[in-house]
């Protein structure tokens, strides 16, 4: 995910949307038969984000029966990607979907430049009657993985690399730790942020700065494997981020939150080809259950037993029956964010800025 940079406030005022009576109704429905198009913000083989979309391309081809066209390295700037969409329009297409969510505000501009195509933007925060963005509930996969990571530390300590302090990096943060503790309840995280969502130098830094703090496994939500390459260099183990990372470090990783892109996509451009398709105010926010993410598990480090455990609670949230954010939550410094019988809202996910105890955050 690429620049997330907007308060939960922002984010949301950015996905309200007012739909007319005739939209709710009717619906969108494409001119002609469907010919789909991707824009990807960094290369197709970057080992992560993009990488996970192209694999999802290449499912929904087989799928669909259709060759989706598609363009890498469009920058999160209207100059680069109104040109972009215009020639992959010019050329029949008339399903963009992007990949980024710096795209946000120029997509939003393009579907009501051109309201006979249908635009799609992962990560992004507008939509329309002829646009809809979309992104995964990375906690309930993050959840899983951190119940992994305390399997498989012999220490309890437990380190992460984060990007940004934004809600949606903090809410796979604290239920990492909220899944580590049905492992171990003394279990600990500390994270290290970054500042950037892909520079392997600083992740680097941040992996070995944790290492050697006495992190035995790492996790991460960063964009490059390089956590995990770097805690396979220093004989620890690591869980992964967007897409299995045992393909770089077989040693270490014991787990990964991966995408599955393809299931949420195959089913919503289905609804597309056959008319009538009704997009949502406020994006789709999809669990695991939906089609967001999932995980790769499990490697080296995790016994049977643990693994079951592991399985049972993905089979719980897949459906529905486990929320990660359901209280009691207490925050670090002792604020009640959510008591018995609650679960925390998506407004208060977004805007997540605290932390559960045993977090422990570093700059």
């Amino acid at each position: 995910m690429k620049k997330m940079i907007l308060s939960a406030v922002a984010l949301l005022a950015g996905f309200a949307v007012s739909f007319t009576a005739a939209h709710a109704e009717e619906g969108f429905t494409l001119k002609g038969p469907m010919k789909i198009a991707m824009l990807y913000i960094s290369p197709r083989n970057d080992g992560g984000w993009t990488q996970a979309f192209d694999e999802a391309r290449l499912k929904l081809e087989k799928e669909l029966g259709t060759k989706i066209q598609y363009v890498e390295n469009v920058p999160e700037t209207a100059s680069a990607i109104r040109p972009a969409a215009k020639r992959l329009i010019q050329r029949g297409a008339n399903v963009i979907i992007g990949t980024a969510f710096g795209y946000s505000d120029t997509f939003k501009e393009l579907s009501e430049e051109y309201p006979e195509i249908a635009f799609l933007n992962a990560s992004g925060t507008t939509n329309g009657p002829n646009l809809l963005s979309f992104y995964g509930r990375t906690y309930e996969s993050q959840y899983l993985c951190g119940m992994a990571a305390a399997a498989a530390s012999d220490t309890g300590k437990l380190g992460f690399v984060a990007a940004n302090p934004f809600g949606v990096v903090n809410w796979t943060i604290n239920a990492y730790e909220l899944g580590a503790k049905t492992m171990n309840p003394d279990a600990t995280l500390t994270v290290v942020y970054t500042g950037a969502w892909n520079d392997p130098t600083k992740e680097r830094a941040a992996t070995q700065a944790l290492i050697d703090q006495g992190a035995d496994v790492i996790g991460q939500h960063v964009d490059t494997p390089t956590p995990q390459i770097v805690a396979q260099e220093n004989g620890v183990k690591g869980t992964g981020h967007h897409r299995d990372f045992r393909e770089f470090a077989p040693q270490a990783t014991v787990c990964s939150s991966v995408w599955v892109w393809d299931r949420f996509l195959a089913s919503e451009l289905k609804k597309l080809a056959a008319g009538n398709w009704i997009t949502k105010p406020y994006g789709a926010l999809l669990s695991m259950g939906e089609g967001g993410t999932d995980i790769a598990c499990c490697g080296p480090g995790v016994d049977d037993a643990e693994k079951a455990k592991i399985m049972a609670a993905r089979e719980q949230i897949m459906n529905g029956s486990l929320q990660v954010y359901a209280g009691p939550i207490t925050d670090r410094d002792g604020t009640v964010r959510a008591k018995a019988g609650e679960v925390i809202g998506d407004g208060d996910l977004w805007s997540m800025d605290w932390f559960i105890d045993g977090v422990i955050t570093q700059q």
